[in-house]
């Protein structure tokens, strides 16, 4: 379809577009698809934008694919003046269902039809509370680094105010927001989805398990940059990383160097 230019969108250029993409979050590894280089390519007209996207392998989970281009396209189609949003996502086993389904406003429910066994909000909750979860550990876990002589059972009761100011803590505050979890002050850091604490000797126990899948979180997403960086040759300039030693709950990741992977022909 060609694009008819009717006027110019003051502000609108390649950087606006990248900013405006940096809210759309993988949601398994719990980053934006601009830090880890899965925007492919941004075209902007004078009023519409066409942007590509590209995943790690091909076999990427439909739904989270899916979920990822529906989430651009909305943050694209929010900007002011844009006036025609083209999101396409390639080399995928389900680019041609999922584009289309995109240029019709389908839905995800309306693009894979039987496929779709539940709606995407179930499954975006579920990625919410394995990021709230992550975060949560990182903040206690460096409370506990930072205090030697603090128990961890004694951290069923601390609280968001005992928290140091910083990107882990502003983080988690954005994650529990998600959630609609209690911001105040007051409020205890260490609760389950629903903001129920936990009585001190079952702290040890939670947190080791909070800790397991925040490493599995930062696992997946070392791998998956290691696997874009393989099959597109150069997205590592894409790609965003943070230095070792960084403040946790930074949105980048270390690069894995040391590993070579190979995707599957």
């Amino acid at each position: 379809m060609t694009l008819t230019v009717t006027r110019a969108v003051p502000g609108l250029d390649e950087q606006a577009v990248r900013r405006a993409l940096d809210v759309v979050m993988d949601p398994e590894l719990d980053e934006p698809i601009t830090d880890l280089g899965f925007v492919r390519s941004v075209d902007v007209h004078e009023n519409g934008v066409q942007v590509h996207l590209r995943l790690p392998t091909s076999f990427c989970s439909p739904n989270f694919a899916y979920l990822m281009a529906s989430d651009a396209k909305d943050a694209l189609t929010a900007l002011p003046g844009v006036e025609r949003v083209v999101v396409e996502l390639d080399d995928h086993h389900d680019s041609d269902i999922i584009n289309r389904g995109l240029a019709a406003d389908a839905g995800y429910k309306g693009t894979f039809g039987p496929e779709a066994a539940s709606d995407l909000e179930d499954l975006r909750m579920t990625f919410r509370r394995k990021a709230h979860t992550a975060a949560m550990e990182r903040v206690l876990t460096d409370l506990l680094r930072a205090r030697p002589g603090l128990e961890e059972s004694r951290l069923g009761a601390v609280t968001l105010a005992d928290l140091p100011t910083g990107p882990a803590t502003s983080a988690l505050l954005r994650r529990r927001a998600a959630l609609g979890l209690p911001e105040a002050p007051s409020s205890v850091v260490m609760v389950d989805e629903h903001g129920v604490g936990y009585a001190p000797e079952e702290v040890p126990l939670r947190l080791r398990r909070a800790r397991s899948t925040r490493i599995s979180i930062d696992g997946n997403a070392h791998f998956c940059r290691a696997l874009l960086r393989t099959r597109y040759p150069g997205s590592e300039e894409d790609q965003t990383y943070r230095a070792e030693g960084a403040e946790p709950g930074d949105p980048t990741f270390i690069p894995l160097t040391s590993l070579t992977v190979k995707e599957n022909a």
